[in-house]
């Protein structure tokens, strides 16, 4: 019997999405924040089109520090196990999270204030770099090998589900009034994630390693061995994980575009996420059943395509000031067909390493990548114009960017008929003899 068919997957599944979606409320409240209220309470001194640069740009930070993180925590999910980075995860995210919460404002400390917000970043950005490569890795390799895909996306289910909440906690407070909301408003959030640190630790202390990491002859030094013998992939990873800048330009730059630059309404803005996410819960299982049927890369491929075209269609509407128009697109976009995309890689980057170096490949390839995503908001917002008014540059892009991500996927070999205890090898190994149940 496989390794693959012994494991626990559902109980892999809830602790994986319970867990993300735990970690990623905290750090989605942060790109709220920072698209509402940071470029008044840290930035204050700065002209409004500059003070909205620098706090995007502080989002972005968040990103530079995932590939540190993800050498780091690769290393310790690949040497000590997949169980010990998801506990030290949450973790670290909560403290760091109440603890930008509790900062003082530049009128208070000055200069000190933003370093300190910058330095509570980096550590978000650490913790988050080994988050998804662990829940992946412990879900994938808790799985059957026929329903890898689905299995897995419960992880980026956890993904949106945080970041649902994430949006819902600032509505009433984006209602609050302007005097409040900079005062003492935007702290509720970030005070709400002390939660993370005991639920994350009790949930994720009941879970058994995975099956397929016991059995495997641990590597001593795996970065190193992941880079000798499987750069391709990591770079494939690298290429394929530039899709997350829809994510960053969805959640980030267009929110601060439609609020600061064309003025339209918080709350309306903040519900065209919440409502794209909600979709998105029900439409990234289901994509990810298509993919254990028919493979991953049509999958993924169309959704990466399709994300380029309707990427101009949601900045556009929003330009117009069209709320119906701006409500469809953006459900459509963030909902449904950048979910297509969203749902596979986590089995497809994972599939394409073996065990022992899966954690450092999947964690290194795709915390580079998403650093390019993070910092895909603060690219946009320099080129869109002195007046922050010219969104075509920003949705080409975001095109040119989903461009990248289809033609490294189109180049990788599909996995999804592939036994679990057989991934990673090359297609010429001679233990990649038989072919996955279906």
């Amino acid at each position: 019997m496989t390794p693959s068919v012994t494991g626990k997957p559902r109980q892999a599944a809830v602790a994986a999405w319970v867990g993300s979606a735990l970690e990623y409320y905290d750090f989605f409240i942060y790109g709220t924040a920072a698209a509402l209220v940071f470029n008044k309470v840290f930035f204050p001194d700065s002209d409004p089109a500059t003070g909205t640069l620098l706090a995007v740009a502080t989002f972005g930070v968040g990103y530079a520090a995932r590939p540190v993180g993800a050498f780091i925590l690769g290393h310790i999910g690949d040497r000590f196990g997949r169980k010990r980075v998801l506990v030290l995860t949450l973790i670290l995210m909560g403290v760091a999270t109440f603890l930008v919460g509790c900062l003082p404002t530049y009128d208070q400390v000055g200069v000190l204030a933003p370093v300190l917000l910058v330095v509570l970043r980096l550590l978000q950005g650490l913790s988050a770099a080994g988050e998804q490569a662990g829940a992946n890795s412990m879900t994938l390799e808790h799985a059957p090998p026929n329903r890898r895909a689905y299995y897995t996306s419960f992880t980026l289910s956890g993904t949106q589900a945080g970041q649902i909440i994430a949006t819902a906690a600032f509505l009433p407070v984006a209602a609050l009034p302007e005097d409040d909301l900079l005062s003492w408003g935007w702290r509720i959030p970030f005070w709400a994630s002390a939660v993370v640190v005991v639920a994350g630790y009790l949930i994720r202390r009941k879970l058994d390693e995975t099956p397929v990491f016991e059995k495997t002859t641990v590597a001593q030094m795996p970065v190193v061995e992941l880079f000798r013998d499987n750069w391709r992939d990591v770079v494939r990873v690298i290429c394929a994980a530039v899709i997350a800048s829809v994510s960053t330009i969805f959640t980030v730059y267009a929110l601060s575009f439609a609020v600061n630059t064309v003025e339209l309404e918080r709350t309306p803005m903040l519900w065209v996420g919440v409502l794209a996410n909600v979709v998105a819960l029900a439409t990234l299982p289901l994509w990810a059943t298509v993919a254990d049927r028919i493979g991953r890369k049509p999958v993924f491929i169309a959704g990466s395509l399709g994300s380029a075209v309707l990427m101009f269609a949601y900045l556009g509407a929003i330009a117009a000031g069209n709320y119906p128009l701006i409500f469809i697109v953006g459900i459509v976009l963030f909902g449904v067909v950048y979910s297509a995309a969203n749902a596979i890689w986590p089995s497809f980057y994972g599939e394409m390493f073996i065990a022992r170096v899966r954690l450092s490949g999947m964690a290194i390839g795709t915390q580079i990548g998403f650093a390019i995503g993070g910092f895909s908001p603060t690219i946009a917002a320099a080129v869109d114009g002195e007046d922050g008014t010219s969104w075509v540059p920003v949705a080409i892009l975001t095109a040119v960017l989903c461009l990248v991500s289809a033609v490294a996927v189109a180049t990788g070999r599909e996995t999804y008929r592939v036994p679990t205890e057989q991934l990673g090898l090359p297609a010429n190994d001679p233990r990649t003899t038989t072919t996955a149940t279906t």
